[in-house]
């Protein structure tokens, strides 16, 4: 079989270059995933991240042992499933800030990928409930709205910010980053909006779209200096469809190189140590792995505050039965709606430190449970300068990669990391939140010494799930594709999702993806890119005003 497109990978940017690339009716696009469809009403349901986290359909990847935080292995996430991370993750919309755009360009070469440039972009794909703005639209395909689900300890927790002088933005996403609010959800109807509900559901009867799932893609086939198609695993062997046109690899930040190097394009010297002939010697494939790690504060509740309690059989029930009757209660919530940016260096270009606030103590997997209901409060550093690589365990396909992000590597990551958790335990002790909260339990009140905290963070961090740049976009030698997303030194061939990201945005990383998605269909189909949009961007964000005002 031969198509004029085959796109590797249905995750957010697969799902949007197979809609964009199949509208012209003359064109021929297969959509290959390796994990299966989304049918089961958890990936649907708001709350049904909880259980995305614990293993439902994901890899089941590990970290190596993290060399900089004592060895620690740490689960690793990656979406096995129709929509790949937009079908499991919280479902936050946000996109970072301008300046995080502008570096790509400024510092990275990648002219046209700025963010007057990208804007456009981010309004196409969206259909916001309440923005229509400079930087908002809607009738694009991915639902954008606000919690439908929210409780007073969300409310008490933005007034703690405040108390500490953080102001209350209510828009992430708009004319400024910083502050505490609400964040906006890639949600509609009080439904997930993945990118498999709003790019590929609406044209699963378009006739020159075939999208398979279950269908592991083991090696892209190469003839002389192009790509012609691909391998694909089956239970009879494999199977090979060639592409006319191009192969597009679209299968995430560690599953893009993964395939590029089991096609044998990557650095030659790690090929031929794991027996992988070397097809095209591209040194950058795998490197440059950046992901936001997080620390969090988990506090014991007064009273039954947040959602930890619905746990209990008969109110699970009870919350499914209101969820099914009237969209309502604890199942319409991503349990995570509430949060923020700001600074633990106040002298970065812009906000460094992402808050989210976690309407439970063990929401995520690996994270205990308090006996009573309580509430979390994440920290993440944005700005890590810390890089890892992605590398093949053995030639064999179907083996788990070797994930190291490296994390901690710079000490600079490690201070500003501590001050991050600094800050939320100090929001977490505001007067606001006193009728709500007990007690610190995790790290502690009897924490507080920096090598304390140190220890408590190697022992306690867990990724945000927002790894990038693994086959970054630029015009240096360790650039992997170029600013069209093309990989360099081979014909027919492109990289297109948040691998291609030469640094990690500050922020989410599902609508950026998203956005690289929108922008790369316009690529490759040869498309004049969107007008830039005019917009007043507030570069100076608000700041701390001393650093006695955030201690």
């Amino acid at each position: 079989m031969t198509y004029d497109y085959i796109i590797t990978g249905a995750g957010p940017a697969g799902s949007v270059l197979a809609n964009r690339l199949s509208e012209d009716p003359s064109v021929k696009v297969l959509l290959l995933e390796a994990g299966g469809g989304d049918w089961n009403p958890l990936f649907h349901m708001p709350a049904g991240f909880a259980k995305m986290t614990k293993g439902v359909a994901s890899w089941g990847w590990e970290t190596v042992p993290q060399r900089h935080m004592k060895g620690r292995v740490l689960r690793y996430t990656q979406a096995k499933v129709i929509g790949g991370g937009s079908s499991i993750n919280a479902q936050l919309y946000t996109r970072g800030n301008a300046a995080d755009y502008d570096l790509w360009a400024s510092e990275h070469g990648c002219e046209g990928w700025d963010y007057r440039s990208v804007l456009p972009y981010f309004k196409r794909a969206e259909d916001n409930q309440r923005f229509a703005d400079d930087y908002h639209s809607y009738g694009g395909p991915l639902g954008v709205s606000m919690p439908a689900a929210t409780l007073p300890i969300c409310d008490a927790y933005i007034r703690a910010g405040q108390e500490l002088g953080i102001p209350y933005n209510h828009d992430f996403n708009g004319r400024q980053q910083a502050g505490v609010g609400f964040y906006q959800l890639t949600q509609r109807n009080r439904r997930r909006s993945s990118a498999s509900l709003a790019y590929l559901s609406p044209i699963k009867d378009r006739k020159n779209l075939t999208v398979r799932t279950s269908a592991r893609v083991a090696r892209i086939v190469i003839e002389g200096r192009r790509a012609v198609g691909v391998e694909v695993a089956t239970d009879k062997g494999v199977d090979i469809i060639r592409a006319e046109r191009e192969v597009l690899v679209s299968s995430g930040a560690i599953g893009s190189p993964k395939l590029l190097l089991q096609s044998g394009i990557g650095p030659a010297d790690h090929l031929t140590s794991v027996g992988v002939p070397v097809v095209h010697d591209l040194p950058g494939v795998g490197g440059n792995l950046q992901d936001h790690l997080d620390l969090f504060v988990i506090s014991e509740c007064t009273g039954d505050h947040t959602y930890d309690n619905v746990a209990k059989l008969h109110r699970t029930l009870w919350a499914g039965l209101q969820y099914v009757l009237f969209r309502s209660g604890p199942v319409a919530s991503s349990l995570f709606e509430t949060g923020g940016f700001w600074y633990a260096d106040p002298d970065a270009r812009s906000p460094d430190i992402q808050f989210h606030l976690g309407l439970g103590s063990g929401i995520e997997a690996g994270v205990a449970r308090l006996k009573n209901a309580g509430v979390t409060l994440n920290s993440a550093y944005l700005h890590p300068r810390s890089r890892g690589t992605v590398r093949l365990s053995s030639c064999d396909p179907s083996a788990a990669p070797l994930i190291d992000p490296n994390y901690w590597s710079d000490p600079h990551d490690v201070k500003m990391s501590l001050e991050g958790l600094r800050i939320a335990r100090e929001i977490m002790r505001q007067d606001a939140l006193k009728p709500f909260v007990l007690a610190e339990r995790l790290p502690g009140g009897n924490l507080k010494t920096e090598e304390q905290l140190f220890d408590y963070g190697c022992a306690n961090a867990k990724t945000d799930h927002h790894p990038v740049g693994t086959c970054k976009m630029g015009t240096d030698p360790m650039a992997v594709v170029d600013l069209e997303l093309r990989v360099r030194g081979l014909e027919g061939l492109r990289v297109c999702d948040s691998s291609v990201m030469p640094r990690v945005p500050s922020c989410n990383t599902n609508g950026p993806t998203i956005m690289v998605g929108e922008k790369g269909a316009d690529i490759i189909r040869d498309r004049d890119p969107l007008p830039p949009t005019i917009f007043s961007w507030e570069r100076n964000d608000t700041r701390p005003r001393a650093r006695a005002d955030v201690h």
